[in-house]
């Protein structure tokens, strides 16, 4: 994704945003890359808990059941038609090829339909973007981004730190090494016993325990701005082990709250160190994981920086993060051709 020129004065617009990079079908309405007029996420998590992860088929096939009644009932939420869009915006990629083939088409079907300009959007961006959404029955808006910007994405299969010196902007500085945070909630669980998905399970549980009863390793690879966190979840199979040899009860609760408090370790302070090094004005906590609740206090609580995270229900995939960094990108003049594909491996910067 190439760097773009600052853009100090965009013009109005109205984005329909499309997103089917996994297993949720989206389609949102945004208004000036902020304010949310619909956003209709419809999710398969129950049709997947029992695969215990996402099945790619059953993904891409109940999305192909699903995306025209989504977008048709965003359209409706926002009390307007398809030719009150001025673009139309989708996911490329990062994501399940078969699942944003879906979105992608659809996108596609309605732009030649309505001569609307097609842009397609990096999930990963969407995410960025979703910090700085505002939904309709929030009182108080979230404040405009300062650049520098220290960016941290956590979500299933990405962890990394980009620093965004202006609007779509973006240098990546580090990336996990073996498992993202997302992936390792979601191993965690299943050595735990808990059901899927991963994250809320392991929160849930860790409420009840005790951060301090283990003391898992905490990963700092320094001299690079990258994570690992392949060692920590076999840190914690170990002890599991260990407790079905000794046949005993495990302590749930104090494994996930341990694991939890390591992750949530690594991941703020490798952040802030990373946000004085490079100068950055604030920072902000993206992407699936960020719902989670000790990692959201922890950037909440520190005292260094002013952080942008996601409200609650724009965490996990959605439109309305596809449609807001659309905006920005048609503000660029971003205008895709017909035959655009799908990058299911597609980096942010």
């Amino acid at each position: 994704m190439s760097e773009a020129e600052p853009v100090r004065v965009l013009a109005p617009a109205r984005i329909l945003g499309i997103e089917t990079s996994c297993d949720e079908t989206a389609a949102a309405v945004i208004e000036n890359g902020r304010m949310q007029l619909s956003s209709v996420v419809a999710s398969q998590a129950d049709l997947h808990k029992k695969y215990g992860g996402v099945f790619p088929e059953v993904a891409s096939r109940q999305h192909v059941q699903s995306i025209y009644a989504v977008i048709e009932q965003a359209l409706q939420q926002a009390h307007i038609s398809l030719g009150d869009v001025d673009a139309i915006a989708v996911t490329r990629g990062p994501g399940l090829a078969g699942s944003l083939v879906v979105g992608m088409n659809a996108a596609k079907g309605l732009a030649l339909a309505s001569g609307l300009p097609l842009i397609g959007v990096n999930h990963l961006e969407g995410h960025i973007y979703s910090a700085w959404v505002l939904r309709s029955d929030v009182l108080s808006p979230p404040a405009e981004p300062r650049f520098p910007l220290l960016a941290l994405l956590v979500s299933g299969g990405h962890t990394e730190l980009n620093l965004m010196t202006d609007h779509i902007t973006y240098r990546r500085l580090g990336a996990t090494v073996d498992d993202a945070a997302g992936e390792a909630f979601d191993k965690v669980a299943r050595l735990l016993g808990l059901s899927y998905p991963g994250g809320p399970s392991v929160q849930y549980a860790a409420e009840k325990g005790n951060p301090q009863a283990f003391s898992f390793p905490r990963a700092r690879l320094d001299g690079t701005w990258n994570f690992s966190f392949s060692g920590l979840k076999t840190a914690v199979l170990r002890v599991v082990r260990q407790y079905e040899e000794e046949k005993r009860d495990l302590p749930v609760a104090d494994l996930a709250a341990s694991f939890q408090a390591a992750v949530v370790d690594v991941l703020l302070t490798k952040t802030l160190k990373a946000a004085h090094t490079f100068k950055a004005q604030e920072i902000l906590l993206a992407g699936g994981v960020s719902a989670n609740k000790a990692l959201r206090e922890a950037f909440i609580t520190q005292k260094e920086f002013k952080v942008h995270i996601p409200d609650l229900a724009l965490c996990t995939d959605n439109a309305a993060m596809i449609a807001s960094a659309g905006y920005y990108r048609f503000a660029l003049g971003q205008q895709d051709p017909i035959d655009l594909d799908v990058l299911p491996t597609w980096p942010l910067s």
